[in-house]
């Protein structure tokens, strides 16, 4: 166990000691001249100090995004949370709001989440709704604060259903893009929520569908065994409460899963030995970085982590699927008895896994904006392989591109970028849409796809 350790302390003192630095003018030059029909206006005929002030300012911006994807996750969990009430869960398809209001079933959740809010115990969702809703001005002990608070729930409640449907629009015309013949156009997601709040929602679906991808580029020569030793996943969110409603639960603690899922993926597929891998995890979110702080200070008291793993068994899906969820976690934990679920879940079947000290040990956060940011690194510390699924769908085309760029700057020379969105890659640039892997999620005759781009630093 100690070289474990001490292998993976020699990897992980690289990062360390790179310098994380906005990226420079001469390096975006590039993607400025790509773009410059689309710039901000503060961007036009610019300089590097012009640049240099935008970054910082932007930089800002998109962290700010931060707050309202954690408005809509107090949104998610009025209307499926479990936790804080015995009101019966409220469906946003079709008349689902419209029907729990008319019935009371709205109101009375409403009210018990204030309730909550009021008294949340031990119940770290309702604490930090507490400190987000105090941050806004609003404290559920003063006299008129339960209203308040009431009516800034369902204000934002309104706000999230009006997002909702401009996002329909949205997604309507760009499956309406989408070319049969073309398995690429399944990456072409239009920067779905280039406006809304960057939300940290995360599950099992796109883990499965990395894990399918690596499989892929395996079998095709692409990826060998042992190749993989530094990695690095891009916002792998923190499990709130998801905004679909079929995986959206708080019973359990928030947890990360991406991590670990990947880790257990890499050794696996043995692309990776467990002794010999080193993981970044680049997030701007301050809960995801001390999340994973706090897990590594109990893994130094050989305290493990653990992560709940539930599955609708109503939900069909392929073997490989189900497959995965039975085994996921297997090579980096133990399988220990799972929380179990409120009576409200019928058909959910549950596991969950401990994961090792020596795991979590590996996973080392940092505080880095991938659409702006980079670490500055020396070529042997540079990364095999990086992941971000479901982030850059956050953003434009031109802070895409920035981030593509950005990624291939922290890339040994034909490393790996596995992301489920098209990025724009520039003239002159380091990286390159290499090829897709396409992962059936859906029952046997049913048509749902998810593609993953390999993009290959040149």
């Amino acid at each position: 166990m100690l070289r474990k350790f001490s292998i993976v302390l020699v990897l992980a003192l690289g990062l360390l000691a790179a310098s994380r630095a906005f990226t420079s003018y001469a390096s975006v030059k590039p993607i400025l001249d790509e773009y410059r029909e689309q710039l901000p206006a503060a961007l036009k005929n610019a300089d590097e100090a012009k640049w240099t002030a935008w970054a910082r300012l932007q930089d800002s911006s998109i962290r700010d995004r931060l707050r309202q994807g954690d408005l809509d996750s107090m949104v998610n969990l009025l209307l499926y949370g479990t936790s804080f009430t015995r009101q019966p869960r409220i469906s946003m398809e079709g008349e689902g709001i419209a029907e729990a209001s008319r019935a009371g079933v709205l109101r009375a959740r409403v009210d018990d989440l204030v309730a909550g809010l009021r008294s949340p115990g031990d119940n770290e969702r309702l604490i930090f709704l507490q400190k987000l809703l105090s941050s806004q001005g609003l404290e559920p002990e003063t006299s008129d604060g339960p209203r308040q608070i009431g009516v800034f729930i369902l204000q934002n409640l309104q706000r999230v259903v009006q997002e909702r449907n401009v996002l329909a629009t949205r997604t309507a015309n760009t499956k309406a893009d989408t070319k049969p013949d073309d398995p690429s156009s399944l990456l072409d997601r239009s920067s779905l929520f280039r406006d809304r709040g960057v939300s940290l929602d995360t599950g099992i679906f796109p883990d499965f569908s990395v894990e399918q991808t690596l499989s892929d580029l395996k079998r095709r020569g692409i990826l060998h065994e042992g190749q993989v030793t530094r990695v690095a996943v891009i916002g792998p969110g923190l499990d709130f409460i998801d905004k679909n409603e079929q995986s959206a639960y708080d019973y359990y603690p928030q947890q990360t899963l991406q991590p670990f899922a990947l880790y257990d993926s890499l050794v696996r597929l043995k692309l990776a030995k467990a002794s010999a891998l080193s993981m970044s995890i680049f997030d701007i979110s301050p809960r995801v970085i001390d999340h994973v702080q706090r897990a590594r200070e109990r893994a130094k008291k050989d305290m493990g982590y653990v992560i709940q793993l539930p599955r609708d068994t109503t939900i069909p899906g392929p073997p490989e699927l189900i497959g995965y969820w039975k085994s996921l976690g297997d090579r980096v934990g133990t399988a220990i008895a799972p929380i179990a679920p409120p009576r409200i879940f019928q058909g959910l079947e549950t596991r969950a896994v401990q994961i090792r000290p020596d795991v979590v040990l590996a996973c080392q956060p940092v505080d880095l904006n991938i659409v702006l940011e980079r670490l500055n690194l020396a070529p042997a510390d540079q990364f095999d392989l990086l992941v971000g699924t479901n982030i850059f769908v956050y953003y434009d085309a031109f802070e895409q591109a920035l981030a593509l760029e950005n990624a291939g700057a922290m890339l040994k020379r034909g490393g790996l970028l596995l992301t489920n969105d098209r990025l724009p890659a520039v003239p002159g640039g380091s990286m390159r849409l290499d090829g897709i892997t396409v992962v059936p999620y859906g029952p046997p005759g049913v048509n749902a796809l998810q593609a993953v781009g390999w993009y290959r630093k040149q």
